[in-house]
């Protein structure tokens, strides 16, 4: 099987041409609206991350993780921080590029694969920022320690995660039949088959004791965190939470 983080970021681009909504890089109305201090970014699909979350960006060296897109990162850098992006999507890459010549700020970006070690030092960043992404990884533990080494002290983790809920069902149109957890379609070749019939890339259920206690153990302090849902489709109707935000301090 080619590496499946590969198998991914070819997924997203081709998304990225149908019209994925998180491969859509923010107006230049947008930016200026965030020069003047109206905006608002989204960890979760529809929940705005409070800015108290983010307290005072002027100055601050933020790292947005798996978060390329021309989103987030222009939000940031409207605001002063020193932005540095790394992401496998070469199209997500793309969009961060074009927003920056657009509106004439700087920004690091950066391909890669957060799966391995992160290419920064060891204190590095004031603030990282990492949207829904760990569903398209097998192992996220090691994310969360990478994430402790290169945060400086007080630094603040911004996490958006996938509760495994939307794995659920094998068939989203017949509820019939369920999945069998964890999801891991490198160990089980229906659920691989299943993801391939849809056109999903790889992608993987993950605990809470995972995410949340994941951080914990790399050393973080949680501070505050919030449900959110899909945006849309029947778990939405009927207000069923699938995803979390959640806020943790490197101590």
């Amino acid at each position: 099987m080619e590496n499946y983080q590969d198998i991914n970021a070819s997924t997203i681009d081709k998304w990225i041409e149908e019209g994925w909504e998180w491969g859509k890089p923010i107006s230049h109305e947008e930016y200026a609206a965030a020069c003047s201090g109206r905006w608002s970014v989204l960890l979760t699909p529809t929940k705005p991350v409070p800015k108290e979350w983010f307290g005072d960006l002027k100055g601050k060296r933020l790292l947005g993780l798996a978060s390329g897109g021309g989103q987030q990162m222009p939000i940031f850098a409207a605001l002063g921080a020193e932005c540095t992006v790394l992401d496998y999507s070469p199209k997500q890459l793309e969009s961060e590029r074009l927003v920056a010549g657009r509106e004439g700020y700087a920004i690091n970006v950066l391909r890669g694969d957060m799966t391995k070690p992160l290419p920064f030092e060891d204190n590095s960043f004031d603030i990282i920022f990492h949207p829904v992404s760990n569903c398209y990884v097998q192992e996220v533990k090691p994310i969360f320690k990478e994430c402790w080494r290169i945060l400086k002290p007080g630094g603040v983790l911004l996490c958006g995660l996938d509760n495994g809920i939307n794995f659920l069902f094998v068939d989203e149109d017949d509820r019939s039949e369920l999945c069998r957890f964890p999801f891991d379609p490198l160990k089980n070749p229906e659920q691989r088959a299943q993801l391939e019939r849809d056109d999903d890339g790889v992608q993987f259920s993950h605990t809470m004791e995972e995410q949340v206690g994941g951080q914990l153990e790399a050393g973080f302090r949680l501070t505050h965190l919030y449900e959110d849902t899909n945006g849309a489709g029947t778990l939405h109707e009927h207000n069923i939470p699938c995803f979390l935000a959640t806020r943790a301090v490197k101590e």
